[in-house]
């Protein structure tokens, strides 16, 4: 089972992972803010996961692995 995780103290909430995500399941945290104010990425169903790697292709602050 792939597993995607974002590391929330480099998010900038850009949204570039939610755009490119295939099966639609990253989204950006509007109630939780980062230590610089910015609203993180997270993962919304870890089971829908298809390990492709196009989130973590697409984020410019690598703050985000994919383990397959």
């Amino acid at each position: 089972m792939a597993k995607m995780t974002v590391d929330h103290s480099r998010c900038k909430g850009c949204g570039l992972c939610v755009d490119v995500c295939p099966k639609k399941i990253i989204v950006i945290l509007k109630d939780v803010r980062t230590a610089k104010g910015y609203n993180p990425a997270e993962c919304s169903d870890q089971s829908k996961c298809i390990g492709c790697g196009f989130c973590f292709e697409m984020c410019p602050d690598c703050a985000i692995r994919v383990e397959k």
